[in-house]
């Protein structure tokens, strides 16, 4: 082989190298979703419950028994009020979440009649070293998730807004709840809901492969939040990302799987709305 062959065929190999992955090459979903909850302990998870210091966690309401998180009031004579989050010690922007739950058991003593099958997860939340001790909710958006009472229609991945405001058809929403179009979940069967968070421009509810409601715009306001540092609720802000947490509202709940697929490498690189299209066809939305 001559020195020419020989340079035309190393330019080659070179040229191989470095070429650009086709897409198929650089999203593989599978390699996108990421365990948040590991089935042994609560390692990376922070607890605040009203009326407690942070990392207290009062009655051992949140606890890990057999592979679930659980939630349970065993220690409780009185609910009193003494609502729970338990939050991933990481913040998040752009993210498809992924929660499956079952309602169990009965209600805690002196739990509110709407609090019945009721706890949530709450979205863009505020970090919890900002919380104060007496703090009900973060300011957050919840993602509510509510359990069929065995007789009426009781929609679940509806949303909710502790310290919060979303717009709906171009208008600003304030009230504090808004049904979702999901059917109903009776008994303790498991349940798995998504939920598709994209900054401060629009949240996507999913049951079952279904969206069931979707809403722009998430940004402070409103009441529904009480004994909170009035500083930290700036109202009218955009809350473009925040602290994810699982909710104690006075219904024993087990939590199995707790995936996300973080989407915000894949905004900075310019592929969202590709990686989104994989997603959806994979996910069947």
């Amino acid at each position: 082989m001559t020195i020419y062959r020989l340079l035309a065929f190393a330019s080659f190999l070179s040229l191989l190298s470095c070429r650009t992955p086709d897409k198929s090459e650089e999203i593989n979903l599978a390699d996108g979703w990421r365990t948040l909850f590991n089935g042994q302990d609560m390692t990376g998870w922070r607890i605040k419950i009203a009326k407690h210091e942070l990392d207290s966690n009062y009655a051992n309401t949140f606890r890990v028994e057999d592979g679930l998180m659980k939630v349970r009031y065993d220690g409780y004579d009185d609910f009193d009020r003494q609502y729970g989050h338990i939050f991933f010690d990481e913040s998040f922007s752009h993210y498809l979440f992924r929660v499956e739950y079952r309602f169990v058991g009965d209600q805690a003593p002196a739990g509110e009649g709407w609090a019945l099958r009721n706890s949530g997860v709450m979205l863009h939340g505020q970090d919890p070293e900002t919380m104060m001790k007496d703090q009900d909710f973060p300011i957050s958006i919840e993602g509510q998730l509510l359990g069929g009472d065995g007789e009426n229609n009781r929609t679940t991945s509806n949303l909710c807004t502790p310290g919060t405001n979303v717009v709906i058809d171009g208008e600003l929403f304030t009230s504090h709840c808004l049904n979702s179009s999901s059917k109903t979940f009776h008994g303790e069967q498991w349940v798995v809901a998504d939920f598709l968070v994209l900054g401060d421009s629009i949240i996507h509810h999913i049951i079952a492969g279904d969206t069931v409601l979707t809403y722009h715009k998430p940004q402070m306001g409103g009441g529904n939040v009480s004994n909170h540092n009035p500083e930290v609720k700036v109202d009218g802000q955009l809350i473009a990302e925040g602290f994810i947490s699982l909710q104690s509202e006075s219904h024993p709940i087990d939590f199995k799987r707790v995936e996300i697929f973080d989407l915000s490498t894949y905004k900075e690189q310019g592929k969202l709305e590709e990686v989104l299209q994989k997603l959806r066809e994979a996910e069947g939305y």
